[in-house]
Parts: structure tokens; C-alpha cells; sequence
């Protein structure tokens, strides 16, 4: 997979997310749920994200993850004037209470946190469409995470949530990439990056 151009990847990892069947996407989101409750301690601060289009997850996990945690912080992404993406902010995940924005993507209203909040974070959970042994992470491309997560915790958890054949051995890599700590996927649940299986 390191050989193949990342926009490669992205087209062909989406396309076999596209086939999933909606029956196997919901039961790898339950799966996922359980996989949760020994990631998060009690009053914690959790960063997750909304799930769009076939990504893993759901919006039970982000219930899940607020009565374990007491606190979740959802991005809320926005781009300059030329269009090149801003360091994400944050706001309070509140069950029903999130918004359509840009690209259709789901998010809290306003008042949002800054871009610094993400350090209240002990545990980060990072949407990516693969993630390898060493930790590097397939995004979508946009390159918010990666603006982003160097403002976390150092001790946070940066957790990639990606279906089991998505945990690969090697992706290409590129000096700005923010490394995962851990995957999380449906079958295996935590597991700790870089493997060494």
C-alpha cells in the first residue's frame, strides 16, 4: 500500500467502505460502543467525532462516551478565505443538538472552544480511512487533524477508528503526520501502535 499515491488509497478505501452492507456498518458501530467503556475514565475529557457518509462509528458511541465521560468535544472545521483548512475548534457534544454545516458534516452550535482545547483531551478518537502499524494515518485529505492535533496532550491517547481490514501495514507517510498511539477497530478493539505482531 506505501507504493500506491494516497489518492489512490482514499478512492479505493471509500469505494470499499461504499459497499458495505448498512446491516455489517451497524453492527461494526455496536461493536465499536462496547470496545469504549475501559478507554474512558469517569469525568474525563473526550475529543470523538461525528461519523459522515460510511465512516465508523455512530452517534451512540458519542452517547456512550458522554455518560462515561461527562464531557465530549465534537470539531467544528472551517477554512480561510483561500479555502486552506483552519485548525479545528471544538464544542460540547449535547445528545439532539447538532447542527448541518459545510460539506453536510454534523456539528455543536455555537459557543465553540478554540483550537487549544483538544488538550483537555486524554483520549482523542480520530477518524481516518486506514491507519498503519506504525501509526500513520489515511485522512481524507483535507489535513485538519494534522493542523490540529499538534496542539493535543502529549500523554493523550490519539486513537484511529477504522474498520479491521483497515488497519494495514504501511501507508505512505509524510513529514507533517500527526503519529496514532492506538487503533480501534470493530473485531480486534484497542490496539496499541506501533504493532508488534
Amino acid at each position: 500500500m506505501a507504493t500506491e499515491s494516497k489518492a489512490a488509497l482514499r478512492e479505493r478505501l471509500l469505494a470499499a467502505r461504499r459497499r458495505i452492507a448498512d446491516d455489517v456498518r451497524a453492527a461494526e458501530a455496536r461493536m465499536l460502543c462496547e470496545h469504549l467503556h475501559p478507554l474512558v475514565n469517569s469525568g474525563a475529557t473526550v475529543c470523538a467525532y461525528v461519523p459522515v457518509g460510511a465512516e465508523p462509528g455512530s452517534i451512540g458511541m458519542l452517547d456512550v462516551l458522554l455518560r462515561r465521560a461527562g464531557r465530549v468535544l465534537l470539531p467544528v472545521a472551517r477554512t480561510a478565505a483561500d479555502d486552506t483548512p483552519l485548525p479545528l475548534r471544538w464544542g460540547r457534544y449535547r445528545p439532539g443538538g447538532l447542527t448541518t454545516a459545510r460539506w453536510g458534516l454534523l456539528e455543536p452550535p455555537e459557543p465553540w472552544l478554540p483550537e487549544s482545547a483538544v488538550a483537555e483531551a486524554g483520549l482523542v478518537l480520530v477518524p481516518a480511512l486506514a491507519v498503519d502499524r506504525r501509526g500513520v494515518r489515511l485522512g481524507r485529505g483535507g489535513g485538519f487533524y494534522d493542523r490540529s492535533l499538534t496542539r493535543r496532550d502529549r500523554q493523550a491517547r490519539l486513537v484511529a477508528v477504522v474498520r479491521d481490514p483497515e488497519l494495514v501495514d504501511e501507508l505512505p507517510a509524510e513529514p507533517h503526520d500527526i503519529p496514532m498511539t492506538h487503533a480501534l477497530t470493530p473485531g480486534r478493539g484497542l490496539i496499541e501502535l506501533p504493532c508488534r505482531e
